[in-house]
């Protein structure tokens, strides 16, 4: 079905992409709720300026769609992304940084390899078994990876500077014209304690600011979900509401 509710389009794009709505389906964040989404393609020229413009407007990427909640009667899931300039650190911060300074980062291509597919099948198995992922297949994989029609990256953290050094867990990052969009991470389970997936978005907020870039996008916060809840730690968190980002405020 064809989409065009202007309070969610982006002014300008809705005259230049098609965007559609999905069918509703079981909400996977909230019980007893149904979601639509809308979405458009972005394997179309000049791909990286829209898509720059889309996650402005609370858009998020999957391969070559860029998606964002269009359900009429909720408005539970709200874009956020962490002002870089701004952010400080605090004492758990601190100590997740310090206990991972082993890490090395290392930006690759975004292309797929048989060892970022074995770390990813381990932690789906682990942490989302029942989830969509769980039947993703190395063809699956490189088509989620390397189907991107914008500037995309993944982002490497292996225990130590030697190139042998094993990998513990891999961030597919967007690179945007005002920052980073976290697409998916992903970690080796039995390293939970080290709090890995809290440092990869400590590690993007940190080169960020060092790139100069002020944001950090980090998709959809959902009130009422506790999966989603951690998302608050990172202050100040700006949320989408309406057209403009504003500080999502303690009480909300």
């Amino acid at each position: 079905m064809k989409f065009t509710d202007s309070q969610i389009l982006p002014a300008g794009l809705e005259r230049s992409l098609r965007f559609y709505v999905t069918n509703p389906s079981p909400c996977p964040y909230l019980p007893g709720m149904r979601e639509r989404k809308a979405f458009t393609n972005l394997a179309v020229s000049d791909a990286d300026s829209i898509h720059n413009s889309l996650s402005q407007a609370g858009f998020r990427r999957s391969q070559t769609i860029a998606y964002r909640p269009a359900c009429p009667r909720c408005n539970a899931c709200r874009s956020v992304r962490v002002p870089t300039r701004e952010f400080v650190q605090s004492r758990n911060d601190r100590r997740t940084l310090a206990r991972n300074a082993s890490l090395v980062r290392t930006p690759v291509e975004a292309t797929a390899t048989r060892e970022q597919f074995r770390l990813l099948k381990t932690y789906v198995q682990t942490r989302h078994d029942k989830g969509g992922m769980s039947e993703m297949t190395y063809r699956d994989y490189m088509t989620m990876v390397g189907g991107s029609p914008v500037q995309s990256l993944i982002f490497e953290y292996r225990d130590g500077e030697a190139e042998d050094a094993p990998l513990l867990a891999v961030a597919i990052t967007d690179v945007l014209r005002d920052g980073f969009s976290m697409v998916y991470t992903f970690f080796d389970p039995e390293q939970e304690s080290r709090g890995l997936g809290h440092y990869m978005i400590l590690d993007h907020i940190r080169h960020a600011q060092d790139m100069g870039l002020p944001h950090v996008y980090l998709g959809y916060w959902v009130k009422g979900s506790p999966k989603m809840d951690y998302k608050r730690r990172y202050k100040p968190l700006e949320m989408l509401d309406g057209d403009q980002w504003r500080t999502l405020r303690d009480d909300e």
